[in-house]
């Protein structure tokens, strides 16, 4: 038997150990297997920490096996993101998915996902919502209140709702089962114990103490930080210099030519994101479309590499080493550990991102950064030592 948990750590705090923690005081006989999200996030945004460090970090944390969900399921919008996370749990033969959600009724999440999978009026009602200028997530939320009088609208429910759709639609043998969070997830504030992830960056930029908010374990970590505004010359270089934006992944018809316009005023990733969005257009659906820019993903990419092609082991402990063997067996698609493995579109997408990520730093740590990708293998010690081999 195996726990599913899905997790970016941007960066690791209080809180994901209390979820970890938790996983293993419910189920303390199963292995815990983290789909974990890499060098850039679902919302856009430069990881702090790159995957690396975060896999070791979960590693002595307590996950047993440390999976990575690819660039390009990591940067799209809530339900692609979930797709590629959920089938990978799937394909590892994982039998439970357990999330943190603000609200924790997983029977409410269950009937709302059962009124969008079911019910014939919702998807008109969420296309009058959307012409009328709401975003996506917003006229979901106001078609599910019209059919159910059911208020969903907080992050980790609507994402713990797109899991448990892809569950849904696809007939997967996952069971969803979810924990309640103990903090607040857009909180910019350091709170005296579980503060969220938004503040704690926040605070490292500002050069403020962290140590009440975050393990002792994942100080050391800590360094060579990654912030957004840290690649804005890169971004604005790239804007200004392609005659098409719109052929960039999530990049709608038009929103192109606005961002090209807006460029050349704008002195910071925060300010043209600012200049960009709308009521329909959200402040992380346009810092995705600038992270697809960014790292070159395309369209035509992105319609080559809509399924999971492949499982990457980042690293395991001894458990999450015999839980793979186990399973490997009856996996119908490659696991692999580096990129010498593995030539396929979805891989050529990750180097890239890589790189882009990797730019911002001094020509030894880039170099050192890009060649993991090649040389890492995933082997964990019982004294918690990476090898690299």
């Amino acid at each position: 038997m195996a726990i599913g948990i899905i997790a970016e750590y941007n960066p690791f705090h209080n809180g994901h150990l209390y979820h970890i923690n938790k996983v293993k005081e419910m189920y303390p006989n199963d292995e815990i297997v983290l789909i974990l999200g890499g060098n850039f996030t679902q919302r856009g945004t430069p990881s702090i920490i790159d995957k690396w460090k975060k896999m070791k970090i979960a590693l002595t944390a307590g996950v047993n096996l440390v999976i990575e969900l690819p660039y390009v399921f990591a940067t799209e919008s809530a339900d692609y993101f979930s797709y590629g996370a959920i089938t990978l749990l799937e394909k590892l033969k994982v039998d439970k998915l357990i999330f943190g959600s603000e609200t924790n009724d997983i029977n409410l999440f269950t009937e709302l996902v059962d009124t969008e999978l079911n019910n014939k009026e919702f998807d008109p009602l969420t296309k009058i919502y959307m012409k009328m200028g709401e975003n996506y997530p917003t006229a979901l939320s106001k078609a599910l209140l019209d059919l159910t009088n059911k208020v969903v609208n907080l992050p980790n429910d609507l994402l713990g709702i797109s899991y448990i759709k892809v569950i849904r639609k696809n007939n997967y043998k996952i069971k969803p089962l979810c924990i309640k969070r103990k903090n607040n997830y857009n909180s910019k504030e350091l709170d005296q114990d579980l503060s969220s992830a938004t503040s704690i960056r926040k605070a490292l930029r500002e050069n403020k103490k962290i140590d009440k908010q975050i393990p002792e374990f994942v100080k050391p970590y800590l360094v060579d930080l990654h912030f957004e505004e840290d690649y804005f010359k890169f971004l604005k270089y790239k804007i200004m210099l392609e005659e098409d934006l719109n052929i960039y992944q999530t990049v709608d018809e038009g929103l192109g030519d606005k961002i090209k316009k807006e460029i050349i005023n704008s002195i910071s990733y925060d300010d043209l994101i600012n200049r960009v969005k709308s009521k329909r257009y959200t402040y992380n659906k346009i810092n995705r479309m600038l992270n697809h820019i960014l790292c070159g993903f395309t369209k035509e990419m992105a319609s080559k590499t809509k399924d999971v092609e492949y499982i990457r082991v980042l690293g395991f402990d001894k458990l999450g080493q015999n839980y793979l063997n186990r399973v490997k067996k009856s996996i119908d698609i490659p696991i692999i550990s580096n990129f010498s493995k593995n030539k396929s579109n979805m891989m050529k997408m990750e180097f890239i991102a890589t790189s882009v990520y990797a730019s911002i730093l001094n020509e030894d740590k880039k170099k050192e950064l890009i060649q993991q990708e090649y040389i890492n293998h995933p082997k964990y010690k019982e004294k918690m030592e990476y090898e690299e081999n």
